[in-house]
């Protein structure tokens, strides 16, 4: 039976949702009133490369919180090699925060910054110091010049913008927003299945638009030579018609 969203009926269970602040406190355990319906994940996170390609997904139980967040990433990046440079999440500021009194992670300090994504940087605190000087995906004083990159604008004007896809996770999820009504009907066996699957199709077609880009760009520079060359043989051939008139 295929579930609308918003809609539910006397004999499903109803759950109340409450998304949480991004740079809030993880709330305790919620206690059950009764065990007449079937516990339910939190959420599924994922790992994107910038370019939407999907590394890794798992299903947090309960809550987000950042030790769940950095076991996970630890599972997938284990050594200081495979770390990447940058991390860009929802709740960097809290995980950041986390990883300082904790200490336990302390290495991916060697190796990696924790940025927030442009999404979610506008609804944190502005009076969170920590979050606007470590997190900051776009700073515009110099401090991280892989993260922003001077252009123009279609006036002509200098400005800034971002080096790579900083929301490529919160593109994932509202494509993933189609399945929902199905997803939350499904056994644990039947929803690991579909959601591999789904993302392996995903990746399939992100592969594809990325070699059709750039073959794109490929052609692109091919008919610049062409055009180049044949630039050229009409020099060579007006400095020939010259020196014939001599």
């Amino acid at each position: 039976m295929l579930r609308r969203p918003a809609e539910n009926f006397d004999w499903l269970p109803n759950f109340q949702h409450n998304p949480l602040p991004h740079d809030g406190a993880v709330p305790p355990d919620r206690e059950n009133k009764h065990y007449f319906s079937p516990n339910c994940f939190y959420c599924v996170e994922t790992v994107c490369a910038p370019c939407g390609t999907v590394i890794a997904w798992t299903k947090f139980a309960k809550s987000e919180s950042p030790t769940k967040i950095m076991n996970f990433l630890n599972s997938i990046y284990p050594t200081k090699e495979s770390q990447p440079s940058y991390i860009c999440i929802d709740k960097a500021c809290t995980v950041l925060k986390f990883i300082v009194n904790n200490g336990a992670y302390a290495d991916w300090f060697d190796t990696t910054r924790l940025v927030i994504d442009s999404y979610h940087y506008t609804n944190h605190k502005a009076t969170d110091n920590i979050c606007h000087t470590w997190c900051n995906s776009t700073p515009s004083d110099g401090s991280a010049p892989n993260l922003v990159i001077p252009t123009t604008d279609k006036s002509g004007n200098p400005c800034f913008k971002h080096a790579f896809n900083t929301q490529a996770c919160e593109q994932l999820n509202s494509w993933f927003g189609g399945y929902e009504s199905i997803l939350k009907c499904m056994i644990p066996g039947n929803f690991n299945w579909f959601l591999h699957a789904m993302l392996y199709y995903h990746i399939k077609h992100v592969l594809r638009k990325q070699t059709l880009k750039k073959q794109k760009e490929e052609k692109g520079i091919q008919d610049d030579i062409s055009d180049n060359d044949g630039q050229d043989e009409d020099s060579e051939k007006e400095v020939d018609d010259l020196n014939s008139v001599d």
